[in-house]
């Protein structure tokens, strides 16, 4: 009798191990878009969704994908709903016009409802200056590749 781990038979039926990753690489240029919106947004925030996909257990962000939104310097509003149907929101990245990349109660919320991976980027945005978390606020460590 061959005995299967439930867990594994639903990821094997609905595709849900494509959402496991155990690392996250972020590509250099993606790193120098980031740092080029948050400085040309200033004093505003500025907010993308990651572009990406996961193999071999890492997932790899490749790009940025712009949605219309409302910004300020207290926050962004994007209109998620624009993103296509078929797009995996893999997470976010945005902007604090200030000394902080820690996320405020917004934040946290917006995270656990969209996505897996986030990163707040602060004053003077350099890479030093960038915070990586996942949808419940704990710290994320990536690898710029």
């Amino acid at each position: 009798m061959v005995c299967m781990d439930f867990g594994k038979l639903f990821s094997k039926i609905f595709g849900t191990n494509k959402f496991k990753f155990d690392e996250v690489h972020i590509d250099q240029e993606v790193i120098e878009s980031i740092l080029y919106y948050a400085k040309s947004s200033d004093p505003n925030e500025f907010m993308a969704i990651f572009e990406g996909e996961v193999k071999n257990s890492i997932l790899h962000i490749t790009g940025l994908i712009f949605l219309p939104s409302e910004t300020s310097n207290e926050g962004v509003i994007v209109n998620t709903g624009m993103l296509p149907v078929m797009r995996t929101q893999w997470g976010s990245v945005h902007s604090h016009p200030g000394p902080s990349a820690m996320p405020s109660d917004a934040d946290l919320f917006s995270f656990s409802k969209n996505g897996l991976f986030h990163m707040i980027i602060c004053q003077p945005y350099e890479v030093e200056n960038i915070l990586a978390y996942n949808r419940y606020g704990e710290f994320v460590e990536f690898k710029i590749v």
